[in-house]
This record gives structure tokens, C-alpha cells and sequence, in this order.
């Protein structure tokens, strides 16, 4: 195969962002669990619950130290291989990614004091309030990166004259049309996913037969978060189906294969494409897509005939748009029938088919995830900045991008094996029976 640098440094940007997406999630994700674990205990003077807090924050220490190793890796990817785009974007830019750097640090600096403050105050409320800071750094840094995707997809902010930028408004660049909708779906579904996570764990330490109430609280309050935040982000993502239809009307017609402007427009699941554009053995709602876009089953919805060939997204979004309705409806019927399950079971234990289900769900969530973000990255091609810059505008002309990607992939492998052998070993050593007696929780006895 012929060289080409805009593929490699494709590649490698897909690499590491989807590698990186991992850690950013669980980064956002869990101090909002590990908040809610200590203040419940608190609140109902529960020891199981703060103990929750204490081992989910050592577990969430190591996977930061993870994720800033990538996040860095993705700054300086940004400027190696998208040279051009950092160019004529990096002034508009600059402002978010300043303002991620110091909500990094307060995160940081305030993780490192309630690390090594357990037990070191009086009233317990005054350490639960150092995870306040956290939790907000954690989010903006969130909030500040997703403003700059938001940005590449509806660039608002500045002019471009003979290929230079000029006058630039930093904040309407990161308030831009794409930042509400964005920004909320990335947080309400970074929660979601860190709270079945969680619940995951739980549900297979049931399974394995360590039937102590320990994990049958922890079960039972990620469970909860996680059917909350379920719904919050499938509400979000209508409204993000919404802001498709007005902003990126392309995007949208090939999610859906809608290739004819049209009112009373149908939704497309399944199928196949013939060479006509015709689509085959789908299974079609009829009015939904016009509902999507507008709230209007008359709603008229644009095809793709109307915009040029070479600027179609790729039509095998359509499957990963597919894949995440489909998955986010088994994640909040998941929470549901958790909240039901005395119904179904006739008592407060969840079944074990259910604990399955839960199980299933911890990895599922995080590969919606995935599939979300290839689903943005994708919708958004053939640009890099939408209406100003292509990507094959953006990328290097450098011969070493192909050895940069091996190096990179080895990288990722050797973090991805020393998380889970180092996360692995840590709650080996502190095992949760172990540790109750420890702290006065358990008073003896045999392991459970």
C-alpha cells in the first residue's frame, strides 16, 4: 500500500482518542459515584458506604495517572499530524484548552488532599466537602475539552481571510451552537457509564457468591444513579438528534440513509444498501425521523441528494447510530427492571439472571461510549473544521507517521496491561472483608 500521511495520522488520532476515551469517562465518571457513596454514608451514619468511597478513590487514582499520560499524548498529537488545522484553529481553541489545564490541576490538587485525609476531621461532613472541588474540576476539564469538538463541528468565533484567522471572539468559539448539546450528552453519559461500571463489579462479586451486604448496597446505589443518568442522557440525546437537524443536516441523512427532502420522514433501523441507494431488509418507523428532528411528525427532514457527493459523510454511520439506540435502550431497561426487581423476584435480591444483565452492562456502557465518539468523528467527515478545512487539508506531509503508530500502539498495550495487573493487585491486597474488620466494621469471623 502506498504511503499516505492523512490515513496514518487518522489512524493514530483514532487510536489514541478512543484509547484515552476510557480513562477521560471513568476521570468524569467516578468522583461523582465516589461523592454520592460518602454522602450517603454519612447521611445514614453507614460505615459500608464510606468504605465504598474509600476503594473506588484508590482504584480512580491510578486510571487519572493513565488518562494524563493520553490526554498529553492527544495535545501533542494535535499539533504533530493536524499541523495546518492548529494553524488556522489554535487561536480560537486556545482559550479552552488554557482553562482544561487549570481545572486539571484543581482536580489534582484536591484529590491528593482527600486521599490522605480519611479520618483526619472531626465532623466527616468537612472531608466529604473537599470532593466538591473534585468533582467540579473533573467536569469542567470535561466541559472545556468537548467545547473544542463542539467547535471543530459549528466553528463560530472569528473570519477566515486568504487562510488566516481574524477577528477572533474566544468565547463565542467555545459557546458555540454544537457546546449545550454536546456537553451535556458527554457528562450525563460519562456518569451513566461509571455508574454501571461499578455496578458491574458488584454484581459479579454476587455472582461469584461473596453474598455480603457490602456489595448488595453498592449494587443497589450505582444501580439507581445509574437509571437516572440512563434517562437524563437518552433525553439529552434526543435533544442532540434535534441540533443535528438544524446544524448538521448532513450528518443526520446519513445516520438514517434519508436521501430525499421530505416531510413525515421515516426512521431506518437495520439494512443494507443496494448500488442505487435503495435500502433493503431495514425495518422502517414511520414519522419517527421527522419527530427526532422536529417534534413534528410533518416535519421536513433534508436528504442527502442535496448536498455534494464529496462532502457525504460516511453511510456506515448508520450502523453505529443503529448500535447506540439500541444500546442505550438495553442500559436504561437494565436500570429499570433493577428498580422492579422486587416484583419480578418477589424480594429485594436481584435475580441472577438480572445480575447478568448488569454485568453485561458495565462494558456495553463504555462501548457506547466508543461508538459515540466514532459516530461524532465519522458524522463530521470529509471535515476536520466544518465548512472551513478538510482533513486531508489538515493532516502532515511527514514520511514517520506509520512508525509513530506502531510505537504509540505498544504504548497503549504496555499502559492497558500495567492498569489492570496494578488495579488487579491493589484490591487483591485490600480485600473487602479484610479491610471491614480492619476498620471496626466486621468484628471477626469467617470470610463471607
Amino acid at each position: 500500500m502506498q504511503y499516505d500521511p492523512v490515513f496514518f495520522s487518522r489512524m493514530l488520532t483514532e487510536l489514541t482518542l478512543s484509547f484515552h476515551i476510557i480513562f477521560a469517562t471513568i476521570g468524569v465518571g467516578v468522583p461523582v459515584m465516589i461523592a454520592l457513596a460518602e454522602w450517603r454514608g454519612i447521611r445514614t451514619n453507614d460505615p459500608h458506604y464510606l468504605l465504598l468511597a474509600r476503594r473506588w478513590t484508590r482504584g480512580f487514582v491510578i486510571t487519572v495517572a493513565v488518562g494524563v499520560v493520553t490526554g498529553t499524548a492527544i495535545g501533542l498529537q494535535l499539533s504533530l499530524l493536524w499541523p495546518s488545522f492548529m494553524k488556522i484553529a489554535g487561536q480560537a481553541i486556545a482559550l479552552p484548552l488554557f482553562l482544561e489545564t487549570f481545572a486539571f490541576f484543581i482536580e489534582a490538587i484536591f484529590l491528593g488532599i482527600y486521599l490522605y485525609t480519611w479520618d483526619r476531621f472531626k465532623k466527616k461532613t468537612t472531608h466529604l466537602l473537599l470532593m466538591i472541588p473534585i468533582v467540579i474540576g473533573s467536569s469542567a476539564s470535561a466541559f472545556f475539552i468537548t467545547t473544542l469538538n463542539a467547535f471543530m463541528n459549528t466553528p463560530r468565533g472569528f473570519t477566515l481571510e486568504n487562510g488566516v484567522i481574524k477577528n477572533l471572539q474566544p468565547l463565542v468559539a467555545m459557546f458555540n451552537p454544537a457546546t449545550p448539546s454536546k456537553v451535556s450528552h458527554v457528562l450525563a453519559s460519562s456518569y451513566t457509564t461509571c455508574a454501571l461500571i461499578l455496578a458491574a463489579i458488584a454484581a459479579w462479586q454476587l455472582l461469584r457468591g461473596k453474598d455480603h451486604v457490602y456489595h448488595k448496597k453498592a449494587l443497589k446505589l450505582t444501580m439507581t444513579a445509574a437509571f437516572v443518568f440512563a434517562i437524563s442522557t437518552a433525553a439529552i440525546g434526543d435533544l442532540s438528534g434535534k441540533f443535528l437537524a438544524k446544524y448538521q443536516p448532513e450528518k443526520l441523512a446519513a445516520a438514517e440513509w434519508h436521501f430525499e427532502t421530505e416531510t413525515h420522514a421515516p426512521l431506518i433501523l437495520g439494512g443494507a444498501l443496494d448500488e442505487n441507494n435503495e435500502v433493503k431488509y431495514g425495518i422502517s418507523i414511520p414519522y419517527m425521523l421527522s419527530v427526532l428532528a422536529h417534534n413534528d411528525p410533518g416535519g421536513k427532514v433534508i436528504g442527502l441528494n442535496d448536498f455534494p457527493k464529496d462532502e457525504w459523510p460516511p453511510l456506515v454511520i448508520h450502523y453505529l447510530f443503529n448500535l447506540k439506540i439500541a444500546s442505550g435502550m438495553f442500559l436504561v431497561l437494565v436500570g429499570l427492571l433493577y428498580l422492579f426487581r422486587r416484583r419480578l423476584s418477589r424480594t429485594l435480591e436481584a435475580p441472577r439472571w438480572l445480575l447478568r444483565m448488569i454485568v453485561v452492562a458495565g462494558p456495553l456502557a463504555m462501548l457506547t461510549i466508543e461508538v459515540g465518539w466514532f459516530f461524532a468523528e465519522l458524522g463530521r467527515q470529509p471535515w476536520i473544521l466544518r465548512g472551513f478545512m478538510k482533513v486531508s487539508d489538515a493532516a502532515t506531509t511527514s514520511d514517520h507517521v506509520d512508525m509513530m503508530l506502531v510505537l504509540f500502539c505498544f504504548l497503549y498495550l504496555l499502559l492497558g496491561f500495567t492498569v489492570v495487573r496494578v488495579l488487579g493487585k491493589l484490591f487483591r491486597k485490600h480485600d473487602v472483608f479484610e479491610e471491614m474488620i480492619m476498620l471496626g466494621i466486621e468484628k471477626g469471623g469467617r470470610r463471607p
